[in-house]
C-alpha cells in the first residue's frame, strides 16, 4: 500500500512520543471536526436505507443533479478502473498517488503528465484524471479549461475524472454543475472540509447510467446507517459550512506567513494546507518529528506539505520550533 500522512501511532514508535503529545500536521484535514449529531439507536440496529435524505443533503450541497455515496472517495478511485477496458490515462501530476496506482493496477497504460503537457497528450489518452485543487501543489485549474478537455476527451467516449476532495472552500470552481455530463466523473470527499475522516464519506457526481454501473460495483450497504445520518446533518449545516470556510482560510492565509516569515515561502496551497519545496525538506521533517510534529514529506520532489494548526496553542509550539531550527542554522 502506498504512504500517506496520518500515521500518528507509527511516529509515536518511531520517535518515542506518546500520541497525545503530537501535533499531527501530516494530512489536510480541516482541524476542527464538525459536531457529530445523535445518532438514533436505529441507524445502528437496521440495515442502512437509501432513501433517509443522504443523497438530496449532497446534491443540494454540491449543486448537481445525483449523487452516489461511497465509503470515502478511496473507494470510487479503485473502482473506476473497472468500468472501462484496458486504455491510455493521463494523471496530471504531482499529484494524490493513489489514483495513478489504481489505473495501473487495472492493466492500464498511465503517462503522468505537467499541466504543460496535457494540451499535447490529451487526444492520445482515453482518461484524463485531474485533482483540483491538486494535493500537494495546492494548483487550481479553471471551470472553463477542464470543461474544454472534457469536450475533446468525449468526443471519443473518453473520460475527464476530477478529484474535487479539497474544493469546499472554492465551490466557483467546481464542476459538480456538470457532472450529468456524458464522460464527467466528479469525486467529492467528506471528511476533509468537514473534519470527519475517519466517517469514511464520499461522493461521486456523473450521469446516471455511470453511477449505476459504478453503484454495482460498489455493491449494498456500503456506508453505514450512523454515517449517513451524520453526514446528512453536517451536510444541510449551512452556518456551521460558512464558519468552517472562514476560519480555514485565515488559518491558510496565516500558516503561508508564517513560513514566509522563517524564509520558508510555499510554492502552492489551498485553503486546507500549505506546500513547500526545499532542499533541506528531511532535515525539517526530521527536526519538527523530534519535537512532536509531524508534517508530510514528500522524498521525489523534496517537498513538505502542512496542514493547519487548530488551536492557538499549536500554532505557537509550531512557531517556536521555527524559531530553534532558525537558530540552530545561523
Amino acid at each position: 500500500m502506498l504512504e500517506h500522512g496520518g500515521r500518528l501511532r507509527k511516529a509515536a514508535l518511531d520517535y518515542c512520543i506518546d500520541e497525545a503529545e503530537w501535533l499531527d500536521l501530516s494530512t489536510g484535514l480541516a482541524p476542527w471536526p464538525f459536531a457529530v449529531p445523535d445518532i438514533p439507536l436505529r441507524a445502528w440496529a437496521r440495515l442502512p436505507e437509501t432513501d433517509d435524505g443522504l443523497e438530496q443533503a449532497a446534491c443540494d450541497y454540491y449543486g448537481t443533479l445525483q449523487a452516489l455515496p461511497v465509503a470515502g472517495s478511496q473507494m470510487a478511485i479503485q473502482l473506476l478502473p473497472r468500468l472501462r477496458r484496458a486504455g491510455k490515462v493521463g494523471v496530471l501530476s504531482p499529484c494524490y498517488a493513489e489514483h495513478a496506482e489504481a489505473w495501473r493496477r487495472n492493466g492500464y497504460i498511465v503517462r503522468e503528465v505537467l499541466e504543460h503537457e496535457v494540451d499535447f497528450f490529451l487526444d492520445s489518452l482515453d482518461v484524463l484524471v485531474v485533482v483540483n485543487p491538486n494535493n500537494p501543489t495546492g494548483l487550481s485549474l479553471t471551470p472553463a479549461r477542464l470543461l474544454d478537455w472534457h469536450s475533446r476527451l468525449a468526443q471519443r467516449g473518453g473520460w475527464l475524472v476530477v478529484d474535487e476532495a479539497f474544493m469546499d472552500n472554492t465551490p466557483q470552481l467546481s464542476l459538480a454543475p456538470f457532472a450529468h455530463q456524458v464522460g464527467l466523473i466528479v469525486l467529492r470527499s467528506f471528511g476533509k472540509f468537514f473534519g470527519l475522516a475517519g466517517v469514511r464519506l464520499g461522493f461521486v457526481l456523473a450521469e446516471r447510467r455511470l453511477l449505476k454501473l459504478l453503484a454495482e460495483q460498489v455493491g449494498p450497504w456500503a456506508v453505514s446507517g450512523p454515517t449517513r445520518v451524520v453526514g446528512a446533518a453536517c451536510l444541510r449545516d449551512t452556518q456551521a459550512q460558512a464558519r468552517q470556510r472562514e476560519r480555514a482560510e485565515q488559518a491558510s492565509e496565516r500558516l503561508a506567513a508564517l513560513l514566509d516569515l522563517y524564509g520558508f515561502k510555499p510554492q502552492g496551497g489551498c485553503a486546507l494546507f500549505q506546500w513547500l519545496i526545499t532542499e533541506c525538506a528531511e532535515e525539517l521533517y526530521e527536526f519538527m518529528a523530534r519535537r512532536g510534529i509531524l508534517l508530510r514529506l514528500f522524498t521525489h520532489n523534496s517537498s513538505l506539505r502542512f496542514g493547519l494548526p487548530g488551536e492557538e496553542a499549536d500554532w505557537v509550539r509550531l512557531s517556536q520550533a521555527f524559531e530553534e531550527y532558525a537558530k540552530d542554522n545561523q
